[in-house]
């Protein structure tokens, strides 16, 4: 991503309806498919970004981040350095397996997905769960894409396949659902009228919108715990190593 992206999701990440349900939304899938209730799992959140999701992965156990982006890094670094449950590398250590491997709309930045899904599977133990979070749809693939240099956004069918190569898919489905018609077009507009509107929707609306789509997003939480929508902005999976692989 460009270096103004990571600075404004410094900025914006505490208080964004985006940030503030996808964090309640990965909290929920990690309790879903755990039977570790101690909370002491060992979380990896690759390409954690500016660390929108590290406090909330925390609760779970130990979090170790790994973002490539060296300013980036040297920020989370300063910030955790007193933090006993976060360690943030420069370069991954081979020799830790972990519980969970979190890539929350990472994915899509990568150009070798699949080898990247396969790589990860060897710091994960037995048992042990990747959880991902993708955009959906590859025809709103948009400037607000470019900008995020995302490669690709994704089909159901296409994530599913992606992650059954190498795991055991345990749950797939969309999310972002609520708010998808509104969004989409949207977005589809601006794309037609070729409009860079990436800096308005990473920005935190004002406080009575801000409330407003932070409400909308998070009834899904609610439904998601009976029931996948079949479509939506973005998807979730959850995929599991197998014991002997």
């Amino acid at each position: 991503m460009e270096r103004k992206v990571y600075n404004r999701h410094i900025k914006n990440q505490k208080t964004h309806w985006w940030f503030n349900v996808r964090r309640k939304l990965i909290s929920e899938f990690i309790k879903e498919n755990s039977t570790n209730k101690k909370k002491n799992l060992k979380i990896l959140d690759y390409g954690c970004g500016s660390g929108t999701n590290i406090e909330a992965l925390a609760k779970f156990g130990k979090v170790f981040c790994y973002e490539k982006d060296k300013k980036t890094t040297n920020y989370l670094l300063s910030k955790y350095k007193k933090d006993k449950k976060v360690k943030v590398f420069k370069k991954l250590d081979k020799s830790i397996k972990y519980d969970y491997i979190i890539l929350a709309d990472v994915l899509e930045h990568i150009k070798y997905d699949g080898i990247a899904i396969k790589k990860l599977k060897t710091y994960i133990r037995p048992k042990g769960k990747i959880l991902l979070t993708v955009p959906a749809y590859n025809f709103l693939f948009s400037k607000k894409d470019e900008v995020l240099k995302h490669f690709r956004r994704y089909s159901y069918n296409k994530i599913k396949k992606l992650v059954s190569q190498d795991y055991r898919v345990k749950r797939i489905t969309f999310f972002n659902t609520l708010l998808f018609f509104p969004i989409a077009l949207i977005t589809i507009i601006l794309k037609v009228l070729k409009i860079d509107y990436i800096d308005d929707v990473e920005k935190t609306p004002n406080r009575i919108i801000n409330n407003l789509l932070n409400f909308i997003f998070s009834l899904e939480l609610f439904f998601l715990k009976y029931i996948d929508f079949p479509f939506g902005m973005s998807i979730i999976i959850v995929g599991e190593k197998e014991k002997y692989s």
